[in-house]
């Protein structure tokens, strides 16, 4: 038994279940899918998942069978341990290309296997998208791509070679995913919509080509159809390349974000009527300070309202049936969110955000605090109303904060410059997740 897993087991004894599976997943591609399956069905039946601890106690009773270590990456996959499936997959697949190939089965939106026992002769194809799907999930588009691309003889149009497409997008490999696109057949059913999307993915790579891996604002632009207003001023070459992993955020960074949004308005030749208000006190605070700077009229966010601008503070943070009416715009309807998630991205993808973060603490929430010794301690709530919190931010210096001097110069002119690149192809189209971070790298926390 290998010490990582001798760890894993050890960690589960003490009572310590979320530590053990992660040490499982930091592990997974070293260790044999067979010799960590009895403890993750101990795990699973923990949790209370019974297709997974199944799938599991069935691949540790039979290691060698490619259906079992089918059964198993599925399960992990439904389940959210994309981790522990690739490698089990990845071993299927290589079984599968071994044997006589079976009969397709259809049903499900990757036609993809029931959760009752299967055919002892899986089809390699099969086995193939539900590794390419726990690739995806670890954000592993260069290897999916590269599998799909070894693979192709095996693949048909929809949804294979559309997950060449995404993926070549995804790992920043443009010119493959135009050739592939080009060749695909008409999309049909629920794979129309999809297909909309990397099209315009495509079309907004053309009009404006991103300057590299490194380029963030570019590749948000391709992948989301929306405008990044800032980059982080910290860590830019350690790694964060402009994202941020943890911010405690001020007053002064909300007022400077309305200044950058205020700058994009001008150089698209957008003039929202009025701002529409999110219930939260913090999207309410920002929105209602966004209509003083703009000099519009501020009221209750009502879906269908044209030519409004929506201002949120984190969607995250939001009521989802909101941010769900949120995906399909109104004529002339703009999204505008401060603190965009990049790890977990809002389940809808906004027009303009100020940053991109991973974990962000608002200026009126609790959190870490100096004293005026320098000293580190919990700060107190603020609980002053929206309208107050407004008056704050309006209050707050503009400038630009101070970094480290290692993120590339951003003046507002660049800024302008690009959006008026950008607006032809801007603010079209529904506001569709985009659960990937794509291309650019960053650093995150664990």
């Amino acid at each position: 038994m290998s010490s990582e897993l001798s760890k894993a087991w050890e960690l589960f004894a003490s009572g310590d279940p979320q530590e053990s599976m992660r040490t499982l997943r930091l592990a997974a591609e070293e260790i044999a899918s067979a010799e960590i399956a009895p403890l993750v069905a101990k795990l699973a039946e923990g949790a209370g998942f019974t297709d997974l601890a199944e799938a599991s106690a069935d691949l540790a009773a039979r290691p060698a069978e490619a259906e079992g270590l089918y059964r198993f990456g599925y399960a992990c996959v439904e389940r959210g341990l994309p981790a522990l499936a690739a490698p089990a997959l990845r071993q299927a697949l290589r079984l599968t290309l071994a044997q006589p190939a079976a009969p397709e089965r259809t049903g499900g939106l990757f036609r993809r296997w029931s959760k009752a026992r299967t055919d002892a002769r899986l089809a390699p194809r099969r086995v193939l998208l539900e590794l390419v799907t726990s690739l995806e999930q670890l954000e592993r588009h260069s290897d999916a791509l590269a599998l799909l691309r070894e693979h192709d003889s095996l693949m048909e149009d929809w949804p294979d070679r559309y997950l060449t497409v995404y993926n070549a997008l995804m790992a920043g490999h443009i010119d493959t995913a135009r050739q592939v696109f080009d060749g695909l057949s008409e999309p049909e059913g629920v794979w129309a919509g999809p297909g909309r999307r990397v099209g315009r993915m495509l079309d907004r790579a053309a009009a404006l080509t991103p300057k590299g891996s490194q380029d963030l604002r570019g590749w948000h632009y391709v992948l989301t159809g929306g405008l990044l207003l800032t980059l982080s001023p910290h860590g830019y070459d350690q790694g964060m390349t402009g994202r941020w992993a943890y911010l405690r955020d001020d007053f002064d960074s909300c007022r400077h974000g309305l200044e950058r949004l205020r700058t994009v308005l001008d150089a698209t030749g957008r003039k929202p009527a009025s701002v529409g208000l999110l219930p939260d006190r913090g999207s309410r605070a920002l929105g209602l300070a966004a209509a003083r700077l703009l000099g519009v009229p501020a009221s209750p966010y009502r879906p269908g309202t044209p030519d409004v601008l929506v201002v949120a503070y984190d969607l995250t943070a939001c009521d989802p049936d909101t941010v769900a009416a949120l995906t399909e715009r109104a004529p002339g309807e703009l999204l505008f969110e401060h603190a965009t998630c990049w790890t977990e991205t809002p389940g809808a993808t906004a027009d303009v955000c100020t940053l991109l973060v991973q974990s962000v603490t608002a200026p009126w929430e609790p959190g870490l605090r100096l004293s005026e010794d320098g000293r580190p301690g919990q700060g107190e709530p603020d609980g002053r109303p929206a309208e107050e919190l407004a008056e704050a931010i309006l209050a707050a210096d503009p400038a630009p904060p101070e970094g480290d001097g290692q993120t590339p110069e951003d003046p507002d002119a660049a800024l302008a410059a690009f959006a008026t690149r950008a607006a032809g192809l801007w603010a079209d189209g529904p506001r569709e997740r985009i659960r990937s971070s794509g291309p650019v790298s960053s650093g995150r926390f664990a």
